[in-house]
């Protein structure tokens, strides 16, 4: 039986990445994937962001490697390790020490999903308030909590109940719009006619993701951060999928200089792509009884192993050096191509995300065509935003500048003859 045949009989139907990617991979290194075929796949996709530092990094995996010929232990709940130890050492010294953070980390199940859960648990302990702000645009999971702080309306309905205690707010895309997302979120709180209650925490993506590549501008973050402090809210970052230095430094917020007191880190936490999920709480919020909120993955130690070893490879290789360089090819790389192809669209993005804008350009639909045109001419790129209108750019950091090049080729062809 053809493989692909027994996946359409025997998986379900919520699958979605391999209709996108319609092949059976078999092998991947660095920025590349290869399929049962042979074919191979330059890498803009990046595991949704869980592989910032590439597919099968030779130095990360080399640890993981001698992790399991010493018989380790692979499963211990929430006990002590020596692999914990070594990560927590590892991010103290790298994330946290750096930059005069001071936060005690929750290990939560696997999932970025889980922890954005556990945020809004302790944050409404803590306040004894059960509303949360978010921001429309928005993306924070498929858990029930999470998808009552999502924007996108497809994804909230598939929850069948009603989705409770969220409300939204206009997100700052551009300079332009920070003065007035300010406004209506200050009158919210401020005037006693609004009709909303003050919320227990804002929960904020520094750039929307899945939302579309919206790139918060730092004084809109500078903005909210004191209006949280001023009405004793509390502020929640979800750096999921633009944390562990997609956007430059390690944190998305380090430009914007402020301090949430809730920091949720997923995906490239896990340094292969491991499953490992972290909330970070500044150590007054964490008021958690033992046992409160667990889970039986929640110390995932080959996670700690290649997070460690990530951590450790980051600092060595100086990646926000290696982010910036990558940043101004993709920019002017883009930019020119996108130019000589006669093409207006909108590109928008920081660090290494970014997103090309096909809203007035054919939409969703010409996305699509643009996606499919590159993937059969061995680019994987993916789309999102409102109706899926904005390609998505998201390649591992470390890739080569040539790799970088040849894919950005292939998308400009597509662009030219899809838009």
């Amino acid at each position: 039986m053809l493989q692909s045949s027994l996946f359409d009989t025997l998986e379900s139907n919520v699958r979605s990445y391999c209709r996108g990617f319609p092949t059976v991979f078999e092998r991947a290194l660095g920025a590349t994937q290869w399929d049962d075929k042979g074919r191979r796949f330059i890498d803009f996709f990046a595991g949704a962001g869980a592989l910032n530092y590439g597919h099968n990094h030779p130095e990360i995996k080399g640890k993981v490697l001698e992790f399991l010929s010493r018989d380790m232990v692979l499963h211990a709940l929430d006990m002590h390790t020596g692999a914990k130890l070594a990560f927590m050492q590892a991010f103290q010294r790298t994330a946290l020490a750096p930059r005069g953070l001071h936060y005690k980390l929750q290990f939560t199940g696997p999932t970025g999903t889980n922890a954005v859960e556990a945020a809004l648990k302790v944050v409404r302990r803590v306040t004894k308030r059960t509303q949360v702000w978010a921001f429309s645009g928005g993306f924070h999971g498929m858990s029930l909590g999470a998808l009552a702080v999502t924007a996108n309306f497809e994804a909230r309905q598939a929850a069948g109940v009603p989705l409770a205690y969220g409300t939204f707010l206009p997100f700052a895309a551009n300079e332009s719009e920070i003065d007035c997302s300010l406004w209506a979120i200050r009158t919210a709180l401020e005037d006693g006619h609004s009709g909303m209650d003050k919320p227990a925490a804002f929960i904020v993506e520094t750039i929307q993701a899945e939302g579309g590549i919206n790139v918060a501008p730092a004084r809109w973050l500078q903005g909210l951060r004191a209006i949280a402090t001023e009405h004793d809210i509390l502020l929640i970052v979800d750096d999921i999928q633009v944390g562990c230095y997609r956007t430059g430094e390690f944190f998305s917020f380090d430009e914007a200089g402020i301090e949430p007191d809730l920091v949720i880190l997923s995906k490239s936490i896990g340094g292969l792509g491991f499953p490992m999920s972290l909330l970070l709480i500044k150590p007054e919020l964490d008021i958690w009884q033992p046992g409160e909120h667990t889970g039986t993955f929640r110390g995932n130690q080959l996670a700690f192993v290649a997070g460690a070893a990530a951590l450790d490879l980051a600092v060595k290789l100086n990646m926000p050096s290696v982010v910036r360089q990558r940043e101004q090819q993709v920019q002017e790389g883009m930019t020119q191509r996108m130019k000589a192809a006669g093409l207006d669209l909108p590109l928008r993005g920081r660090g290494l995300i970014w997103g090309i804008d096909m809203a007035n350009a054919g939409g969703g639909e010409a996305a699509k065509r643009v996606a499919r045109a590159c993937f059969a001419d061995g680019l994987m790129v993916e789309r999102a935003g409102r109706q899926d209108c904005v390609v998505k750019l998201l390649p591992p950091l470390l890739i080569e500048p040539e790799l970088l090049d040849e894919g950005m080729d292939i998308l400009a062809q597509a662009l030219r003859s899809q838009a």
